[in-house]
């Protein structure tokens, strides 16, 4: 047994933490504790004082259920984690929750436990670097020069969003991205070679990743000589580490009962026993304290850093205004009057036009004025219309802008997280609203951490014609809308399009789905900027009118044309766009007005109803999966011609 107390701290704390909350996973924290303490002693480079300076390395805890050995690891270096706060692991408001969770715990750079998307926000993270350093660095200093590490296990490969994000990490050769494999042969439900045989060194290679196999997780030596090897690497590295789960717990080591249970308070003892540990629980001696102690490390590489900064400024004066204002998450001072412009011109063109390509126009307006917008697609650029003249392959120009993602959504979104958590760029990127689905853990993830992530989403609905139920959306905008902190926005007109973006944009606490059509809308009536970011306004608005007829994206123009039916009929109604309903009750005075408890509140959506419900008892929309035939067809066979909404209000007002 290894009785290096520095070490064993991190076993003892972790362990006793769980014991006490009587709930958690000690295994991995125990099998791991080796291979962190070298990381984190001798190569991470970080600020505990400054957990946010900008050049440090990035620490990704991708086995998240482990999470008591990241947060010992915190309280240790000298992060504002208490003692305290470690003895209230699991509890309500704390600190140390039971998964890493961004923004609660000082030093935690994502949240993680959903296995696998921890691994592909690490490659983000090393993708912005790789992005950042490319367009920041000039050619005698470095202000962008940092490595990635991450943690993983089993349950980590097995999930597939791995194999989407290993691969394009590979072709990416993302060379500062160092991933650790806890190879403890041990899960949930026990020894995995009854479900799990991949050869994952072979796997790897052929991902065009550096492999370093064969690592005893316990041997200090071998843990640093892997790491120094995996440095010099052009590409990136696995580290294969042989590890057993619940060291040093007698029968519990090696053991599925150490996995996601408290060892008891014989195994503990055993455990301290084994380990010469001799201290009672949450005690740590002053040496060990004094060992772990990174803050004036972290200080010193923070103030050489600002040394390489100034010169930096004086070689390139613009790079370095740049990363400024990158690091201070800061728009270009006159971007959005430039973009008001911009819309108003535009707006006025009265032609028919796709909302993906409207959007397409409002990236060619900011593409080549925003250094930070990194866009991208799920093999579908030419579809979702999310690249423009400006676009440049990240693949083949590293300060490009652009990177074609292929057929991966899941492994894209959570991939944009990392870019996203890293901080300085401004992710985008596109696939089918139906394919949402691909990627939708990811999506729940964006919204959960509250990032900047735009998510734009094509082909929203049954009007896409021959495709087919397959990629027909239904209950995608209810699936989005009842997702917490997203906001998603489903534009009717070049000028509501655009207003999204400018939306997201400013956004700075959480993602934003922009939904767009595939089909050319009839251009409607140009409102004022200020009343379509409102997220929802009165198109048409009539004397004594007791309806208020109201829609999003393409079935705006039909609800138009159906109320001028109606008024024929001597009915008369108002015509609502809701462009963005989170948008819209953010203002409650135009949410009132609009839901009125004066008038007769109708809502058309060629969708699920579900997500009106709580607004009115009146929705147009559809209950069952699509067909396959051209899409005026289909609007007309699911009821969504104007002729048709206007004979289901009259039913509806009966």
């Amino acid at each position: 047994m290894i009785n290096n107390q520095t070490v064993n701290a991190l076993r003892l704390l972790s362990a006793d933490a769980v014991e006490q909350a009587q709930s958690g996973h000690p295994g991995m924290p125990l099998g791991m504790a080796d291979i962190a303490e070298v990381l984190w002693r001798d190569h991470l480079k970080h600020s505990p004082s400054n957990p946010d300076w900008f050049n440090r390395d990035r620490f990704v805890l991708s086995n998240g259920h482990g999470s008591m050995l990241l947060y010992s690891l915190l309280h240790l270096t000298g992060y504002e984690l208490s003692i305290e706060d470690l003895k209230k692991f699991r509890q309500l408001h704390s600190k140390t929750p039971g998964h890493p969770e961004y923004k609660i715990t000082p030093g935690v750079e994502t949240t993680t436990g959903p296995l696998g998307q921890g691994l592909a926000n690490a490659v983000g993270m090393a993708l912005s670097e790789k992005i950042l350093s490319a367009k920041i660095n000039s050619e005698n200093h470095a202000p962008i020069d940092h490595f990635t590490y991450c943690f993983l296990g089993d349950g980590c490969l097995m999930e597939g969003v791995s194999h989407e994000a290993m691969s394009l990490a590979g072709v990416m050769k993302l060379n500062k991205l160092i991933c650790f494999y806890d190879s403890n042969g041990i899960s949930i439900d026990g020894e995995i070679t009854e479900w799990y045989q991949d050869d994952i060194a072979l796997r790897c290679k052929s991902y065009n990743w550096n492999v370093i196999d064969g690592v005893d997780g316990h041997d200090r030596l071998e843990i640093d000589r892997a790491i120094k090897q995996a440095k010099q690497s052009d590409k990136p590295t696995l580290i294969v580490c042989k590890t057993s789960i619940g060291y040093g717990a007698g029968d519990k080591q090696d053991s599925a009962s150490s996995h996601g249970a408290p060892l008891g308070n014989t195994h503990l003892e055993k455990l301290r026993k084994n380990l010469d540990w001799e201290y009672e629980p949450f005690v740590i001696p002053d040496e060990v304290y004094k060992d772990w102690d990174a803050k004036q490390n972290g200080k010193d590489l923070e103030d050489e850093w600002h040394k390489i900064c100034d010169k930096h400024k004086l070689e390139s004066p613009e790079k370095s205004e740049l990363l400024s204002r990158l690091q201070k998450n800061e728009l270009p001072d006159d971007l959005f009057s430039e973009l008001d412009n911009f819309i108003l011109q535009i707006s006025r063109t009265p032609e028919k036009v796709a909302t993906r390509k409207a959007s397409q126009n409002v990236l060619e307006f900011l593409s080549p004025r925003l250094d930070e917008l990194i866009g991208g697609s799920a093999d579908l650029s030419g579809s979702n219309n999310t690249n423009t003249s400006n676009s440049r392959s990240v693949a083949n120009d590293p300060a490009g802008n652009y990177v074609f993602y292929g057929v991966r959504e899941f492994g894209m979104n959570a991939i944009m997280n990392g870019i996203s958590l890293h901080g300085g760029l401004i992710p985008y990127a596109g696939t089918f609203l139906v394919f949402m689905d691909y990627g939708r853990n990811a999506v729940r993830m964006s919204a959960l951490m509250g990032l900047k992530v735009i998510y734009v989403f094509s082909h929203d609905s049954v009007a896409l014609g021959e495709d087919g139920p397959t990629h027909q959306p239904i209950e995608h905008l209810s699936t989005l809308r009842s997702t917490p902190n997203m906001h998603t926005w489903r534009p009717a007109s070049f000028l509501e399009t655009a207003i999204a973006w400018k939306s997201a944009l400013k956004r700075n606490d959480g993602p934003t789905s922009i939904i767009l059509s595939r089909q050319n809308l009839e251009p409607i009536e140009s409102k004022t900027l200020k009343e379509v970011e409102a997220g929802g306004y009165f198109l048409q608005k009539n004397d004594d009118a007791k309806i208020n007829l109201i829609a999003t994206g393409s079935e705006v123009p039909a609800c138009t044309k159906a109320s001028e039916i109606l008024l024929k009929e001597g009915i008369k109604t108002n015509v609502c766009s809701i462009p963005c309903i989170e948008a819209l009750e953010s203002n409650p005075e135009s949410y009132r007005q609009i839901f009125s408890a004066d008038t007769i509140n109708i809502v058309v959506e060629c969708g699920h109803p579900n997500s009106w419900y709580k607004h009115t008892n009146k929705v147009i929309g559809i209950s069952s999966f699509g067909e396959s035939a051209p899409g005026n067809v289909l609007l007309e066979h699911f009821g969504f011609t104007s002729a048709q909404i206007a004979e289901k209000v009259k039913k509806l007002l009966k």
